[in-house]
């Protein structure tokens, strides 16, 4: 499944071109979704027949929705209620011309227009067997308030199920941020395209299963439109898998440079190696401080070390730089942060690499941190740079807070991604993938059982390590993500838990998820 995610304005304007450039009339559009809809709750609970379906209506389109739903339920044989939270007046264009429909048929209309109308409609309520959310639509731009806040709160205390049609009332579709108040679907039907809203958090925990419906817009409109948001699956990130022909030697598949470690962060440099060395690169190389040589050379069998060029406490220096600047020749990436720390001499060598390389180099942790004493120079670096922040750490480089960064995710790794000529993989629950040309990969594997140290240490060794095998960043950086992902997700339903694996378990798994993408699929 190759899914596309529209935000509220891009699907305003599909809908427009549908009806102005196709002539597909609004009503046949409304009509679509409606019905859609409908077959959708068949597939998720099985037959209406005989039952009471309570369906909340607002003022817009959505609410037209609402009655087409309602319609389509009655001919089925169950029992619809609609309760419509404005006066019918207050109806415009399609979704008047479906209300009219409606009342000529033996569904039962109540007027919801202040809390004690609620409060009398109770009885009613009372033996609902499904209830369908169609109050608002992905327009909504304010806080939910009055008596649509004291609505969405019963219907959230319901506990039968709820279908939200489009999106659940309440949640932002672009940001997935709940405005005021949300209904709390089991399901939820949208239409046309999905919108990024449902598949990052906190918006996903609101959804419940998600359907997109069909509703006509032609595919040459979206093409068209150019959405360049899209949520990754394995269709997607399929074709990326390097391809192992039997001539194939350790020369075929690159090799990576890691800088990393230092004294009391061995670990974070040797989960890298590993996370490259399970990416399939032919050959990984670390740059390590000297006096910590011997650690990495024990843990670390099957990859090969560079100790640096002096003494200096378990330290990388500005001193290394010669060595290290000598030891990218052959290499075709660079790995670079993983517990290198912070010291003064540390930085001055970690903007050098970052300035001066011309090799592909992801940036992580410590190199992040380092990035963000001086952000300034981020900008427009000599050779293609991926940054894998975690929330903090982006709000770091971008001088904002966390919160700011967790509530505009989207918006802010492409901004930042555009501004800063970089490629962006923004971590965490649904991780945002984010190139300067626009374009942005929301994930879909991963679970809580990955909130455990060391994992974007084993993403940076494996996005670094498919750099090396010759992906270019966006192919690196969404396989990588991805394949990551679906590891923790494989421990997961092996062990029938989410929480007790670690780093170096997903380092191991990944062979196996590769395996999954390029032979079988799905997470």
């Amino acid at each position: 499944m190759y899914m596309k995610l529209a935000t509220a304005e891009q699907m305003r304007s599909l809908d427009a071109t549908a009806i102005n450039d196709y002539g597909i009339p609004g009503i046949v559009l409304m009509e679509n979704a409606g019905q859609g809809t409908v077959a959708a709750m068949n597939r998720r609970f099985g037959s209406f027949v005989g039952k009471i379906i309570s369906i909340f209506v607002g003022p817009g389109n959505n609410g037209g929705d609402g009655f087409v739903i309602a319609r389509h339920l009655h001919q089925q044989g169950a029992k619809p209620h609609v309760f419509m939270l404005v006066k019918p007046e207050k109806l415009k264009g399609d979704a008047a011309v479906n209300l009219e429909i409606v009342r000529k048929l033996p569904i039962p209309i109540h007027i919801l227009i202040n809390s004690e109308d609620l409060r009398s409609a109770e009885p009613r309520l009372a033996h609902s067997h499904t209830v369908v959310d169609a109050i608002f639509g992905t327009g909504l731009t304010r806080a939910v308030s009055g008596h649509f806040a004291d609505v969405v709160s019963r219907i959230n205390r319901f506990a039968c199920p709820v279908v939200s049609v489009d999106i659940p009332s309440g949640l932002n579709s672009d940001t997935g941020q709940v405005m005021g108040i949300s209904v709390q679907a089991r399901l939820t039907a949208t239409y046309g395209l999905a919108k990024p809203g449902m598949v990052v958090y906190p918006g996903m925990d609101f959804v419940g299963d998600l359907e997109v419906v069909d509703i006509t817009v032609p595919p040459e409109a979206v093409e068209q439109a150019d959405i360049r948001t899209e949520l990754l699956d394995t269709e997607t990130v399929r074709p990326w898998v390097p391809v192992r022909n039997l001539s194939s030697h350790k020369g075929t598949f690159g090799h990576l440079l890691i800088a990393a470690g230092s004294r009391g962060k061995t670990g974070a440099a040797i989960l890298s190696g590993q996370g490259a060395l399970r990416s399939g690169a032919g050959l990984v190389t670390l740059c390590v401080p000297r006096d910590l040589n011997p650690i990495f050379e024990g843990a670390l069998h099957e990859a090969m070390t560079i100790p640096m060029t002096e003494d200096s406490g378990g330290i990388f220096s500005i001193s290394d730089w010669e060595l290290i600047k000598k030891s990218m020749a052959g290499k075709q990436a660079v790995a670079l942060g993983p517990g290198m720390g912070t010291e003064s001499s540390t930085r001055e060598l970690v903007m050098k690499l970052y300035l001066e390389s011309t090799l592909p180099m992801i940036v992580d942790a410590d190199g992040l941190n380092i990035l963000s004493m001086d952000r300034s120079r981020i900008k427009d670096p000599p050779a293609l740079r991926i940054l894998t922040p975690h929330p903090g750490e982006m709000a770091r480089l971008t001088g904002t807070m966390t919160s700011e960064i967790q509530s505009s995710r989207l918006e802010i790794a492409s901004s930042f991604a555009r501004e800063n000529s970089v490629f962006l993989v923004l971590k965490g629950a649904a991780t945002v993938i984010a190139a300067p040309d626009g374009r942005i990969g929301v994930n879909s594997t991963g679970n809580p059982g990955m909130a455990s140290g060391g994992m974007g240490d084993v993403l940076t060794g494996l996005i670094g390590g498919l750099l090396a095998q010759g992906l270019d960043a966006w192919q690196a950086a969404c396989l990588g993500v991805y394949v990551h992902g679906l590891a923790a997700n494989r421990l997961a339903a092996a062990s029938g838990v989410r929480m007790g694996f670690v780093a170096g378990d997903v380092a191991r798994e990944l062979p196996m998820a590769f395996n999954q993408v390029a032979c079988r699929g799905g997470p």
